[in-house]
């Protein structure tokens, strides 16, 4: 599916963000949230760019709700959760690679 967006070399392509949209916490209830695409993308960026958390380049929003959606993620097991899901997925389709970029 085209969304007419151009997908940047550190983000995650639609077909992905498609696959772990199910996978991501939602908060209930509070103030609105930010994007999940948008702070995704800003993990993303930073785990394979190595830069600090604070550097975050402005399109991913601010560097602490990046940072805090993380540790949220991580200490709940999402990740991990959202890793097992996608091998599963991927045996399922017949799919023996293990990289996943």
């Amino acid at each position: 599916m085209n969304h007419g967006v151009v997908v940047r070399r550190y983000e995650l392509s639609y077909p992905k963000e498609e696959l772990l949209a199910p996978l991501i916490p939602r908060a209930a209830t509070g103030r609105p949230r930010v994007e999940d695409r948008q702070v995704i993308n800003g993990m993303v960026y930073k785990i394979r760019t190595g830069i600090s958390r604070r550097d975050l380049p402005e399109r991913y929003g601010f560097w602490q709700t990046a940072h805090t959606r993380f540790r949220h993620y991580a200490i709940d097991g999402a990740f991990i959760g959202a890793l097992q899901q996608t091998q599963v997925r991927a045996n399922a389709a017949g799919d023996r690679r293990t990289n996943y970029q």
